[in-house]
């Protein structure tokens, strides 16, 4: 609908990123009031709104802006990113959820002229690539996050927190008005909001409803056992 004169294909679906790395946890909402923060994408204008001063550096400048002390935060991606990438050498904290990117995908895409010039067969072999390629990567991301976030805290004493409610919630709020704001005279922005929050509305409802509840199980499998009362 933008009439570029491409072809792509999603690829990769990544989990929710952390809501970053700090000198001490974050409590509430207000402690992000005037914090020299690192983001990028639409999560400049979230942040921006929820009173942080928004840097966004690239991926290799973050780690020493927060050695200078010319950051108080910053988020990258996931924990197997952002231990490659040396946050633990300039940071304990990381706040783990955030409405921020709470999912992201790839993309692999191709001149539309040049793609479309392919023999059937050949496309065909790309697509089912891409998923094959997609596929590989969701398990061997889990494997690799989960063996990075527990070797964080084993090996380089990161302490890991989970980001209050109430912040989780006051980000939906100004995301609301964020939205609001970039779809005005945006057709297409509007567009693309309407149609992923339909989808969302459907999928998420179903995903919600459906799934058990994976702490309820993982407690009761690995969680810390209480010793039996004495009679």
């Amino acid at each position: 609908s933008i009439g570029a004169n491409i072809v792509s294909f999603l690829y990769g679906p990544m989990p929710t990123q952390p809501l970053g790395w700090f000198k001490k946890p974050i409590t509430k909402t207000a402690d992000f009031k005037g914090l020299k923060y690192r983001t990028n994408g639409l999560a400049i204008d979230l942040f921006t709104s929820m009173g942080a001063a928004v840097n966004a550096l690239p991926g290799g400048e973050i780690v020493p802006a927060m050695d200078r002390g010319l950051l108080d935060g910053a988020e990258f991606n996931n924990a197997t990113s952002d231990r490659i990438l040396g946050f633990p050498d300039v940071s304990k904290i990381c706040m783990l959820q955030s409405f921020h990117q709470s999912s992201e995908q790839f993309e692999i895409t191709f001149n539309k002229t040049k793609f479309n010039a392919l023999p059937a067969k050949l496309k065909a072999i790309i697509e089912n690539a891409v998923e094959a390629a997609s596929a590989d990567m969701s398990w061997k991301a889990v494997d690799r996050y989960s063996t990075d976030y527990r070797e964080l805290q084993t090996k380089n004493g990161v302490k890991f927190y989970k980001t209050p409610d109430t912040f989780l919630q006051d980000q939906l709020n100004v995301w609301d008005e964020v939205v609001a704001k970039k779809g005005e005279g945006n057709p297409l922005f509007k567009e693309v909001e309407a149609s992923m929050r339909t989808f969302a509305e459907r999928a998420v409802k179903w995903d919600m409803d459906t799934n058990n509840p994976r702490r309820m199980a993982y407690n009761h499998y690995f969680g810390k056992k209480q010793p039996p009362k004495k009679g």
